[in-house]
């Protein structure tokens, strides 16, 4: 037996189970387009067959609505907004992490690194009472600042991981150059640091378009409402045509979905250079 076969063999029970998984996240998402083309009726007298007669109808009517378009508008909004804020604080502190040493360091990067152990959950009603105060309900900030608050701690763990690996000689020839510290962020870091910058703002957008709690607890009113409240309040309104319900729920991943195969490459690059410069 070569080695080529004998690899094979060895990578043959990652693949099935590759497969599997593949298959276990694949037919769920099949099965929920099929049944957006199918009447209700039809959906429980033959809830696994194909549609007959395909209907279209669910799909057009969401997409011909304003409202969908209004929702998805609102997402991207706030989920640009809140990437350019986290992926920008985030930038500048990991520098001061990684190529500054001054007393407390390690201290004051300890204290970020326990955000990740907060939970939002126990924010909410101090988070609530502080947005009210600031005449931020209503308001697309009100969403905008805490997600951001709440990404920079995993973005400044990875930019910070990745700035550390930078070698110290390409600052010492920025500096003979006539580069500050600031020079050498903005001319020599940010662009060595692409992947791992498209790395946190794919996190982040993702993040922040799945997020359903906070601009639940932030808006009252329509008009700033985001995809995953738009999805419960159609849910809620349609409960009894569910075909339709399976419709929107396709439409409302499209977009996330859409962009993560944009950025895939991306994330799995930024991911990849992180480990190997490690």
């Amino acid at each position: 037996m070569t080695v080529r076969h004998r690899t094979r063999g060895r990578n043959l029970p990652l693949h099935l189970l590759l497969i599997a998984v593949g298959v276990v996240m694949g037919v769920p998402l099949l099965y929920a387009v099929i049944s957006g083309f199918k009447s209700t009726d039809q959906l429980s007298r033959n809830p696994i067959g194909l549609p007959d007669p395909w209907v279209t109808g669910n799909y057009t009517d969401i997409l011909a609505s304003g409202d969908f378009w209004r929702l998805v508008g609102n997402s991207t909004l706030i989920a640009v907004a809140t990437t350019v804020i986290v992926v920008a604080a985030s930038a500048l502190a990991a520098f001061s992490f990684a190529r500054f040493a001054f007393r407390g360091r390690e201290m004051l990067f300890t204290l970020f690194t326990m955000g990740l152990m907060f939970p939002f959950a126990v924010a909410a009603l101090p988070l609530f009472l502080l947005l009210r105060s600031m005449n931020l309900l209503d308001n697309p900030l009100g969403v905008i600042l805490p997600q951001a608050a709440f990404g920079l701690p995993m973005t400044i763990i990875v930019l910070r991981g990745f700035f550390r690996q930078i070698p110290g000689e390409l600052e010492e020839a920025a500096t003979l150059d006539g580069c500050g510290p600031l020079g050498f962020f903005w001319r020599v870091l940010l662009p060595m640091a692409r992947p791992a910058l498209g790395t946190v703002s794919v996190l982040a957008v993702v993040t922040s378009w799945n997020n359903f709690f906070l601009p639940l607890l932030v808006f009252n009113e329509p008009t700033w409402w985001t995809i995953p409240i738009g999805v419960q309040q159609f849910q809620g309104q349609y409960s009894q045509d569910v075909a339709r319900v399976f419709a929107y729920l396709v439409l409302a991943m499209v977009p996330a979905l859409a962009f993560y195969s944009v950025a895939e490459r991306q994330l799995v690059g930024g991911l990849t250079a992180g480990a190997t410069k490690g």
